[in-house]
């Protein structure tokens, strides 16, 4: 995991808008993708820190996430 991944790493992204977050609420989180890495940040704080996870570290906490839910 990478924290604020170097500016030019993550030019031209598409961010997509968790289906979780809401407009009124302070959890609203942004992922995109890019070949090798998936990238996670606060939408209401774009210029903020970014993490950047490997594919395989992404699986294992979408996995992890899911049997919480």
């Amino acid at each position: 995991m990478m924290i604020k991944p170097p500016a030019d790493g993550v030019a031209g992204l598409e961010w997509f808008k968790s289906s979780y977050s809401s407009n009124e609420g302070p959890e609203c989180v942004e992922v995109a993708s890019s070949p090798g890495s998936v990238h996670v940040r606060d939408s209401k704080d774009k210029d903020g820190p970014q993490f950047r996870f490997s594919p395989s570290e992404w699986s294992a906490f979408v996995a992890f996430a899911a049997e919480l839910g």
